[in-house]
């Protein structure tokens, strides 16, 4: 399980690869498999597991522009690792009706929308003053 912490509080997102999962998806569809190339805050320094505080705004607005864009693309459009194509998620096609195309494919194991539950985190950072790290437990 891997999950946000600021300020000892935890935010669950799911397994490891759930999240690599999204970051890939992000790589692949958005930045044509240059990592970084379009949204570089999250996709080189979340993406490493810290975030300094003073940067959470800009990442807020790069992860806005990632979930518009991705109203763009299909569910069955999701990849599960960029590294193998090949890999699918867990649950195959076995989605629900309410996931309607990748801004709102990504739950967290709570069941949250886990881009919506990231914006609330990183807004949480720049209003808290308080660094965002990637935790695994």
């Amino acid at each position: 399980m891997v999950g946000f912490s600021i300020n000892d509080f935890w935010y669950e997102i799911g397994s490891g690869d759930f999240l690599h999962a999204f970051f890939s998806n992000v790589a692949y569809h958005l930045e044509k498999g240059n990592r970084g190339s379009r949204f570089p805050i999250l996709m080189n320094e979340v993406y490493q597991g810290k975030l300094n505080f003073s940067k959470a705004s800009l990442a807020l607005n790069e992860l806005e522009n990632i979930q518009k864009e991705f109203k763009n693309f299909t569910p069955k459009q999701i990849i599960w690792d960029i590294e193998n194509l090949s890999l699918m998620p867990p649950w195959g096609d076995n989605i629900s009706s309410d996931i309607t195309d990748l801004s709102n494919y990504f739950v967290t194991s709570n069941g949250n929308d886990f881009i919506e539950l990231f914006k609330k985190v990183l807004q949480l950072a720049d209003n808290e003053k308080a660094n965002l790290t990637i935790k695994s437990f």
